[in-house]
């Protein structure tokens, strides 16, 4: 799994920077990561090598290093790819549950809390590391903040009162 998104991952890089080299690939996801993967030369290269194998990026020589761009094929990969995980639409089964059963899950609902409790910590160590982040033309905590009440309301809970989480009180804010 950590490959196949370490390849995708190189493939948006290069959509959004032009070119990249190894090394600089390495760093931006151990960056986006806080550090938890750092990924090495030998999941880095292959993964770089696989995309220009497929067609998906082309190399190149600047100066010492060898840069990796994209290509026409691997922009329309990713907009495929992207089409696909923008989700079937309303009506498509939800297979979380399916998930749960290949993850070994002994408890669905568990493991759906589980999940739901990381995209939660997820979300407060961005909004820790970028204040001003957005979801569109929105800050990204408002429209968190949102999704979350208009949640709660869908699960027949009232809004409980806003209180601060261990984390967010040493950093002094919601």
């Amino acid at each position: 799994m950590p490959g196949r998104v370490l390849w995708l991952y190189a493939l948006a890089t290069l959509e959004r920077e032009g070119t990249v080299y190894g090394y600089a690939l390495a760093e931006r996801v151990a960056e986006r990561t806080d550090g938890a993967w750092r990924p090495g030369a030998g999941a880095v290269y292959p993964a770089l090598q696989s995309l220009v194998r497929r067609g998906a990026a082309r190399t190149s020589k600047q100066g010492v290093r060898r840069v990796y761009s994209i290509t026409p094929h691997g922009r329309a990969v990713l907009r495929r790819i992207r089409t696909q995980m923008a989700g079937p639409g309303p009506g498509a089964p939800d297979l979380s549950l399916l998930w749960a059963e290949i993850a070994g899950a002994p408890d669905p609902g568990a493991h759906m809390i589980r999940r739901l409790h990381r995209q939660l910590e997820l979300l407060d160590a961005m909004l820790a590391r970028l204040p001003d982040a957005r979801a569109g033309d929105r800050p990204l905590r408002s429209a968190a903040l949102d999704e979350l009440s208009t949640a709660l309301r869908r699960l027949g809970a009232k809004a409980p009162p806003q209180r601060l989480s261990a984390r967010a009180a040493k950093r002094g804010r919601p």
